[in-house]
């Protein structure tokens, strides 16, 4: 009995003592993909995020906007598939303090609307810029972001 122990136990303790060879390693790596995200503003107090890989914008109003409109009580937004030229009006809020039309702050057909605004137009206030976006144009001309004003620039329009 010893005998096979012995035997189990010195080729086991010869197994441990091989040196493991290491099978190499194969990484794929992703095919990079390069997306920049522009944001810019109107003086008209409109902003759009636009994603050069989807090539949609997608529209809001700024905080400052809504701090100004006060407590937003409804939002028009637009139609989906609609054709809108830079500067168009395309939708309208109401506070209790006043009403605002919204402008295409770029050219482009309307891809999607966050109808969460017509049962929650408050979320104009809570989050503005994020959750209370209105809509997600398709560029038709993506040159036009080039002709609006960065964040500083804006910032300075209405700080002045």
């Amino acid at each position: 009995m010893h005998a096979i122990l012995r035997q189990a136990c010195s080729s086991r303790s010869g197994a441990l003592l091989r040196p493991q060879l290491a099978r190499p390693r194969v990484f794929r790596a992703a095919p990079l993909s390069r997306t920049l995200v522009t944001k810019r503003y109107t003086a008209e107090h409109e902003a759009v995020e636009y994603d050069d890989t989807t090539g949609l914008g997608v529209v809001c109003i700024t905080d400052h906007a809504q701090s100004s409109l006060g407590d937003v009580v409804f939002v028009e937004l637009p139609v989906l598939g609609t054709k809108v030229a830079q500067g168009d009006q395309i939708g309208a809020v109401e506070s209790v303090k006043a009403a605002s039309d919204i402008y295409a702050p770029v050219s482009g057909t309307i891809e999607e609307v966050n109808t969460e605004l017509n049962s929650q137009p408050g979320l104009l206030n809570k989050s503005p810029e994020e959750k209370g976006w209105l809509c997600k144009i398709k560029l038709t001309a993506p040159d036009e972001m080039d002709k609006l004003l960065t964040e500083d620039a804006y910032k300075d329009s209405w700080e002045a």
